[in-house]
């Protein structure tokens, strides 16, 4: 075999790998060990381990995949010209794609730290930041609210699609997998400027301590 194919064979597997731990964290969330994915993605233990030392390197793999598709629905929701309909687009699509993929939801939450996460998460942060601001100023969001209670607030109504089990109610699974979206309705009545509004009785965190506060090397 030459050293062009065992390259290709190799990069193959690589992907195989990605795919199937994609898949099983979406549904599992990140204590799926790298054994489970290599048996998922048909490929031998050893394998696996040639191509990802660790299972901590896999989720860095997949988060690269992830950060990119984050950036993508921040700047979509940039790109929407009335600053109150990108917010709503951001939290409805990011929240979405949680609710399918615990392991997201639980990266995004802190659970894991890949070596590479400061960096990406730099990528995104901004973004979000920006989201707020825009609104903000347009007048359509409450002048109290910044990036990082949209952040806090999402790890909050995730919170309901990894605490319900859909299979514990089979005939209501498809109203449980989607019942972060009725919380996400109040939040956001809550989040619209109006002339009626409770004084928050604290203020928000700030971008440095909310990174703080989800750093898993705290803990």
């Amino acid at each position: 075999m030459t050293e062009q194919v065992l390259r290709k064979d190799a990069a193959r597997n690589r992907e195989r790998l990605i795919a199937a731990g994609r898949d099983l964290f979406a549904h599992g969330g990140l204590d799926v060990t790298l054994n489970d994915v290599a048996r998922h993605a048909g490929v031998g233990i050893g394998t696996a381990y040639r191509r990802f030392t660790n299972k901590e390197e896999l989720i860095d793999a997949i988060w690269e995949q992830q950060v990119d598709e984050m950036e993508s629905i921040l700047r979509d929701a940039l790109g929407t010209p009335d600053p109150w309909e990108g917010l709503v687009l951001y939290l409805e699509r990011s929240l979405d794609a949680q609710a399918r993929d615990r392991g997201l939801a639980e990266i995004l939450a802190g659970r894991v730290w890949p070596s590479h996460y400061d960096r990406q998460r730099d990528r995104l942060a901004p973004l979000v930041d920006e989201i707020a601001d825009r609104a903000r100023e347009a007048g359509v969001l409450r002048e109290d609210v910044v990036g990082t209670d949209l952040i806090l607030l999402q790890i909050a109504i995730t919170a309901v699609s990894t605490t319900v089990n859909s299979n514990a109610l089979p005939k209501r699974s498809n109203d449980v997998a989607r019942l972060y979206s009725r919380y996400l309705a109040i939040v956001l009545d809550g989040l619209r400027a109006s002339t009626r509004q409770s004084t928050l009785p604290v203020g928000p965190l700030t971008v440095e301590e909310t990174h703080a506060l989800l750093d898993p090397r705290r803990r």
